[in-house]
C-alpha cells in the first residue's frame, strides 16, 4: 500500500481527508464513525460569535418580559450572566476526547477583540488547530475593500500572537485579488489557508413572498475554482493550502493534490452518499497512486501546479481563448435541438 500520509498545519494527517466544519461533527457516535471511516482530522463546527450575540438578545428578553406588568416582579428574576460559548467548549473539549485523530476548532467572529479573547479559550480545549473563518458581509458602501483586508490581517496577527497552536484562515474567494490577499496574510506566519468558503446564500419563496435559507450543498465541478487558485498558489506561499468545496470523489481529490493541496475537506459529499464515501475516495487515491507507482503524495504533490509546469499561461483566465477558439466542439456532445 502506497503512503497516503500528508502534513497540514505541522500535523502528521494519516491521509489528505479532511471532515469539514458541519453538523455532522457535534454528535459524538457520528465522530468516531467518521474516524473508523479513515477520517484524517476533523473540524469543529464553527463558533459564531453572532450565534452567541442573538441567543444573548433573546436570553435578555426572557428575563424581562414581565418588567413592565409588575414594577416589584423584577426582584423574583436573579440576574443570570448569558453563558455565551461555554456549551460549544464544552462540546467541543467532549469531542477532542471522543477521538484520536486532530480535531481543528473552527471560529467566526463580528469584533476584533472577541477574535482573540474566543480563539484563546478555543485554544485551551485541547484542539490541535484553529480554523478563522473569515467572511465579510458589506453593510456600509462607504467602507473600501481595503479597509476590510486590512482589519483581517490585523485579527490573524493578534489571534497568531494570542495562541500557541497552529492557525489557518478559510477565506471566500471575493476579494478583487485573492492572490495579493493570500500573499499578504501569508507574511504574518499562518499555518494553511483553506480555500474556499461556502457560503449559505438566501432565496426568496414566491409564494409565501419571504426569504429562505435553502441547504446549500455543493455540486459536481464546484472544486475547480478552488483548483484554479491552489494551482496559482503551490510554491508561491509558504503556508499549507487545504482546498475546500465541492470535492465529491476520489478523482477530486486527486486532482487538488496534484494541484498542490496539502490536505481537502469534505462535507457534502457525506451528507450525499454517507459516511462510507471517506472510505471510498482513500481507496481510490490508494489505486491510483499504486497505479501511477506513486510511493508518497509528495511524489506528485504541486505536479499540475503553475510552478511547476514552467507555463506562463497555467491557471490563467488566457486559457479561455483556447475554449473560445473551439467552441464548435460543444455542439459534438450537446447538438443544437
Amino acid at each position: 500500500m502506497a503512503d497516503l500520509s500528508t502534513t497540514y498545519l505541522g500535523l502528521k494527517l494519516k491521509n489528505p481527508l479532511i471532515v469539514g466544519a458541519s453538523n455532522l461533527v457535534t454528535d459524538l457516535n457520528t465522530l468516531q464513525k467518521l474516524e473508523d471511516a479513515g477520517a484524517a482530522a476533523i473540524v469543529y463546527k464553527s463558533l459564531f460569535e453572532e450565534q452567541i450575540q442573538l441567543e444573548r438578545m433573546q436570553h435578555d428578553d426572557q428575563l424581562e418580559e414581565y418588567n413592565e406588568r409588575h414594577a416589584e416582579m423584577v426582584s423574583l428574576f436573579p440576574r443570570i450572566q448569558h453563558a455565551g460559548p461555554e456549551q460549544h467548549l464544552l462540546n467541543l473539549r467532549k469531542a477532542v476526547e471522543k477521538v484520536s485523530i486532530p480535531v481543528i476548532a473552527s471560529l467566526n467572529c463580528l469584533y476584533d477583540v472577541t477574535w482573540t479573547e474566543y480563539a484563546e479559550k478555543l485554544a485551551e480545549t485541547g484542539v490541535a488547530a484553529l480554523e478563522l473563518n473569515f467572511y465579510h458581509t458589506p453593510k456600509d458602501v462607504k467602507k473600501a475593500g481595503k479597509d476590510i483586508t486590512d482589519q483581517q490581517i490585523a485579527v490573524l496577527k493578534k489571534v497568531k500572537q494570542s495562541v500557541k497552536i497552529p492557525v489557518s484562515v478559510k477565506l471566500s474567494p471575493f476579494y478583487t485579488n485573492p492572490k495579493n490577499v493570500i500573499a499578504r496574510m501569508d507574511e504574518t506566519g499562518v499555518d494553511g489557508f483553506v480555500l474556499f468558503n461556502r457560503i449559505f446564500q438566501p432565496d426568496i419563496d414566491i409564494e409565501r413572498e419571504e426569504l429562505v435559507f435553502p441547504w446549500y450543498l455543493s455540486n459536481e465541478g464546484d472544486h475547480r475554482l478552488a483548483l484554479r487558485f491552489t494551482g496559482a498558489l503551490y510554491g508561491e506561499i509558504k503556508a499549507d493550502i487545504c482546498a475546500n468545496n465541492g470535492i465529491l470523489k476520489g478523482s477530486d481529490m486527486i486532482q487538488l493534490l496534484l494541484s498542490g493541496a496539502s490536505a481537502v475537506q469534505v462535507v457534502t459529499t457525506l451528507y450525499k452518499n454517507g459516511i462510507g464515501q471517506i472510505s471510498n475516495m482513500i481507496n481510490d487515491l490508494n489505486i491510483w497512486m499504486e497505479t501511477k507507482k506513486y510511493q508518497s503524495i509528495n511524489d506528485f504533490k504541486g505536479k499540475i501546479s503553475a510552478k511547476r509546469l514552467n507555463d506562463p499561461f497555467a491557471f490563467k483566465r488566457s486559457q479561455y481563448v483556447d475554449i473560445i477558439m473551439k467552441s464548435n466542439e460543444i455542439f459534438k456532445k450537446y447538438p443544437v435541438r
